[in-house]
C-alpha cells in the first residue's frame, strides 16, 4: 500500500474591513443579494458575488424549492447567469456568505459539493484559477487562490 498526502492553504482574515476594497465591495454585494434568496424551508440564506473579467459583477441566491431537490445554491445560481449573459468572460472572484434566519453563522461557510463541482467546470474551462472568499453571517474570511483546495481530486472532461 501506498500513501499519499494532499495539502491546501487558505489565507484567513479576521473581518471585512480587512479585505482589499475590490474584495470588500464583492462580499457586501454577496451579503446584500444573501438577504433576498428565497429560503422558507431551511431558513438558511445563501448569496453569492462573482467578479468576471470583463469588470461585471453577477449575483446570485439560493432559491429552494418544496419539491426538494428542485431549488438551487447561489453559487450555481451566479455561476450560470453568467455562463448566459456572458459566455466569454473568466470569473476571476467568486464572494459568498450564508447565514440561518434561527441561528447566527459565526464559521465560514463553504460551498456545497454540487457547487465545488460547478466552480470546478467553469475554472477547468477557463483554464485560470478563481479566487473563493467564504464567510458566515460574521466572523472570518477564508480566502482560496482556486477551487483545488477545496476539491482536490476533481472530476472533469478528460475523465469522459
Amino acid at each position: 500500500m501506498k500513501e499519499i498526502s494532499i495539502t491546501t492553504q487558505f489565507s484567513v482574515f479576521e473581518s471585512i474591513e480587512e479585505l482589499s476594497n475590490d474584495i470588500q465591495n464583492l462580499m457586501n454585494e454577496a451579503i446584500a443579494i444573501r438577504k433576498k434568496a428565497y429560503a422558507p424551508y431551511s431558513k438558511f440564506r445563501v448569496g453569492a458575488a462573482l467578479l468576471l473579467d470583463n469588470g461585471k459583477i453577477v449575483l446570485g441566491s439560493n432559491q429552494e424549492n418544496a419539491a426538494y431537490p428542485s431549488g438551487l445554491c447561489a453559487e450555481r445560481v451566479a455561476i450560470f447567469h453568467a455562463g448566459a449573459i456572458y459566455p466569454d468572460a473568466k470569473i476571476l472572484k467568486i464572494a459568498i456568505t450564508a447565514a440561518s434566519d434561527t441561528n447566527q453563522t459565526k464559521a465560514p461557510i463553504p460551498p456545497c459539493g454540487s457547487c465545488r463541482q460547478s466552480i470546478a467546470e467553469y475554472e477547468i474551462k477557463q483554464e485560470t484559477p478563481i479566487e473563493i472568499y467564504f464567510m458566515g453571517e460574521i466572523g472570518v474570511i477564508y480566502q482560496s487562490a482556486s477551487l483545488k483546495n477545496l476539491l482536490p481530486f476533481m472530476f472533469d472532461k478528460k475523465f469522459l
